[in-house]
């Protein structure tokens, strides 16, 4: 597994802008055929492997893309101690060797099963999944037969059982440039903008009053979310009259909330403006006590002697690709979210083998629950 993930890190698999994509699917693709895997094909820049015979499957997904390194020495892996830093250690690609080996280890120990397992490796996740879960969904092709699904997202010790929707916007503000000493032929684009970000200020006033019923820490995560100015732009010097303006809005809709009304709302608020969406996800959620929550936490109990916690994921999660269409979804991994991203990003290897642990206890549970059902 280390090997695996070592491997997988020192691929720079950035995005955006979705760089060395191939050079990832043909290692996953060179790791599969060395370790067996004979049902494996590609679709796109997706790769899709299977163990077992056609009929109900457990699914483990992961994605191989990873945010943009703060230095190229990131796609250097190394080990401190237990912890394997490198870019793409904790988000995700340590999860993907964990759910690639719990495949192997079902595979090896004999276990009788009554379907299959599905290895389903994607890119995109970091961009909404143009070319990898969604991809796979207009195809059809995304959970066939499925009757779980686990993807190995940095959960921190938490299995998520849920997660935001999220409708990411650039809007841009238009004016007319003019010098500062003959402003008033023009029209300052960042002024008309301010009147623009009160409008939408307002209405964040409102919507973070709205909480979810869904469990989450701490209790101020509850509330719904709309943040402005993630990114920011205006005009091209200090003293020229601005004649554009743009800003981002990032708007985080609970479960409870209908995605459309507020996506609908946002966007007539913004009518006048020139908008640009840059990604956006609706909210889904699974139950944690059906079978397949129920298997995944009685696994984690008997690896790690620890009560599962559910909780709401605070950002998008490829789970409702899956969830949209009825299959009981969850994530939970080896990595953290706290340092995922960040510049020293790690996980612990300790973390990586009770996850493939995990993972086939779950999957052994679900193939044995489906065949009794």
């Amino acid at each position: 597994m280390l090997d695996f993930a070592c491997e997988l890190i020192a691929i720079p698999t950035e995005n955006p802008p979705g760089n060395s994509y191939a050079a990832a699917r043909q290692a996953i693709l060179q790791r599969l055929h060395r370790l067996g895997f004979k049902d494996t094909r590609t679709v796109g820049d997706c790769v899709l492997s299977f163990i077992g015979e056609p009929g109900p499957t457990v699914y483990f997904s992961g994605h191989y893309d990873v945010v943009p390194a703060q230095d190229p020495a990131q796609f250097e892996p190394s080990m401190k101690g237990a912890n394997l830093f490198g870019r793409g250690s904790s988000d995700m690609k340590a999860g993907l060797a964990a759910m690639t080996y719990a495949a192997v280890a079902l595979r090896e120990c004999g276990v009788p099963m009554n379907g299959r397992i599905g290895l389903v490796f994607v890119p995109d996740e970091e961009t909404a999944g143009s070319r990898g879960s969604r991809h796979l969904d207009t195809q059809g092709l995304l959970g066939e037969n499925a009757i779980a699904m686990l993807t190995p997202e940095p959960t921190g010790g938490v299995i998520w059982n849920a997660n935001r929707g999220a409708i990411t916007l650039r809007v841009t503000v238009s004016g007319k440039t003019a010098h500062v000493g003959r402003q008033v032929e023009g029209v300052n684009a960042f002024e008309r903008m301010l009147a623009v970000a009160q409008a939408v200020m307002n209405l964040k006033s409102e919507v973070e009053m709205r909480t979810t019923s869904y469990q989450i820490a701490p209790d101020a995560l509850r509330r719904s979310i709309l943040m402005l100015g993630g990114q920011c732009a205006s005009g091209n010097g200090f003293n020229v009259v601005p004649a554009s303006c743009s800003f981002t809005i990032d708007r985080r809709i609970n479960p409870e909330e209908d995605f459309e009304v507020e996506k609908r709302r946002l966007l007539e608020l913004l009518s006048g403006t020139e908008i640009e969406i840059v990604q956006e996800g609706s909210a889904a959620g699974t139950p944690a006590d059906c079978p397949a929550g129920r298997a995944l936490a009685d696994a984690i109990q008997q690896v790690t002697g620890r009560e599962a916690k559910f909780e709401l994921c605070p950002g998008l999660l490829e789970t409702r690709f899956y969830a949209s269409r009825g299959i009981p979804a969850f994530a939970y991994g080896p990595g953290l979210l706290t340092v995922s991203h960040g510049p020293n990003e790690f996980v612990s290897m300790d973390r990586v083998v009770e996850c493939a642990a995990i993972y086939a206890g779950a999957a052994a549970r679900l193939i044995e629950h489906d065949a009794v059902s």
